[in-house]
């Protein structure tokens, strides 16, 4: 590839830990990505030189914080080609920015009767507010299944769209089977039927093209810890005319406009939607991560991970009694897998000894699980420092491991 991932490990401080005597060999990104130093000298540098609350500050310290929070905002607007800076809402991750929009979304504009669609391969996070949700306003609770190689079911999809169709919300990228969803169609068949869309884009933004003008989503979400950024920093983009249009989520400070004992009138987006004080450090972190990734060529990120991606796939094809899940024709970043005869969290906890770190069980999709009647897969999954070299060691723990086993 033409990225240097020798280099690009190199800014990974973590990459040269042992574990267990052994150098780590990472595998568990969809959970979680690795920091460069950029972002960890980013986070130190706010910590130690100018930390302060903002906005409302008349000091230097919270100028300084407030320039580099709000700068923070752009970066991330330009990074996902949103229209406007006011567009990007900071959350704790994807999970409050996609409980944000259902429940604000809901109260204005979903009653009794209404639909809302999800997917059966969405994670927990993007399943479970919307069941919420309908339950809460007397809604329909409509799923899209998949189809035997993890591809979404367009043709359902299709009839379950009708006039009664409020929003859709469903994963770019499944983070246990890999399936990269047809964004662009799924969003343009909701708006023909005249519904709004949630992206959860948590794993998918910092794997294939992240253009939410060119898809045209109404709301977009990504967690930053999953784009090399820190944990407990979120972005939800909205249209602004949604933005405008749906009520708070939560009250507090920040989000006002005028408080009285009559009535409290509320601030434009992005305020609207941050109340109380935020995590200030996170979007500044989480530029630094994206500053990072703009150092780099995404193409060449990319074509990195597929190559890695394909590799894995058919090194561990060569293993028997290893079944893996999710084989649809565009994929990303996940390698799921069970091998007879083995519990998966067994096997994870063997790989561990050999310094090999992957996730284990239903990894918040238990409605993937019993469509494919299992309880758990092991996960392998990628990130731009991964290599060859890394599906390698997992392959050679793997033997020793069931060879342990007697297998």
């Amino acid at each position: 590839m033409a990225i240097d991932i020798d280099k690009i490990r190199a800014d990974f401080p973590i990459l040269s830990t042992l574990v267990n005597g052994k150098p780590l060999v990472y595998l568990d990104n969809a959970a979680t990505t690795q920091k460069p130093r950029p972002v960890i000298e980013a986070i130190t540098d706010y910590y130690s030189s100018y930390n302060s609350n903002i906005h409302r500050g008349t000091h230097h310290l919270s100028n300084l914080a407030t320039e580099a929070h709000e700068a923070a905002r752009k970066t991330i607007q330009r990074y996902i080609n949103a229209e406007h800076a006011h567009e990007v809402i900071f959350t704790r991750g994807t999970t409050e920015a996609i409980n944000l929009v259902a429940f604000s979304f809901g109260e204005a504009f979903v009653n009794p009767g209404d639909d809302v669609i999800v997917t059966t391969m969405d994670h927990h996070s993007n399943f479970v507010p919307w069941q919420m949700m309908c339950e809460r306003r007397g809604a329909n609770f409509r799923v899209v299944p998949f189809d035997e190689n993890g591809d979404l079911r367009l043709d359902v999809y299709q009839n379950l769209l009708g006039e009664k169709t409020r929003i859709v919300a469903f994963n770019h990228v499944s983070n246990s089977l890999g399936t990269i969803n047809p964004a662009k169609k799924v969003i343009q068949m909701a708006h023909d039927a005249g519904a709004a869309v949630l992206v959860d884009a948590a794993q998918s933004v910092q794997h294939i093209e992240h253009d939410v003008r060119a898809l045209d989503a109404d709301f977009y979400a990504f967690s930053g810890h999953k784009i090399y950024g820190p944990t407990g920093i979120g972005v939800l983009y909205g249209k602004e005319a949604w933005l405008d249009a749906i009520p708070p989520y939560q009250g507090g400070g920040e989000m006002i406009d005028q408080v009285s004992i009559e009535r409290t009138t509320y601030n434009k987006p992005p305020f609207k939607f941050e109340a109380g004080t935020p995590n200030i450090v996170g979007p500044i972190g989480l530029a630094a991560a994206i500053d990072y990734l703009n150092g780099l060529d995404f193409a060449d990120i990319m074509a990195s991970e597929d190559s890695v991606l394909k590799y894995g796939r058919s090194r561990l094809l060569e293993i028997d009694g290893l079944t893996i899940y999710g084989n649809a024709q565009h994929r990303t970043s996940i390698l799921a897998f069970n091998i007879d005869g083995v519990h998966h969290y067994d096997l994870g906890t063997l790989l561990d000894t050999h310094g090999v770190a992957v996730r284990t069980g239903h990894h918040c999709t238990q409605p993937i699980m019993t469509a494919l009647q299992i309880d758990g897969t092991v996960r392998a999954s990628l990130a731009l420092y991964n290599t060859r070299d890394d599906i390698d060691a997992l392959v050679a723990a793997i033997r020793k491991v069931l060879k342990m086993l007697g297998r």
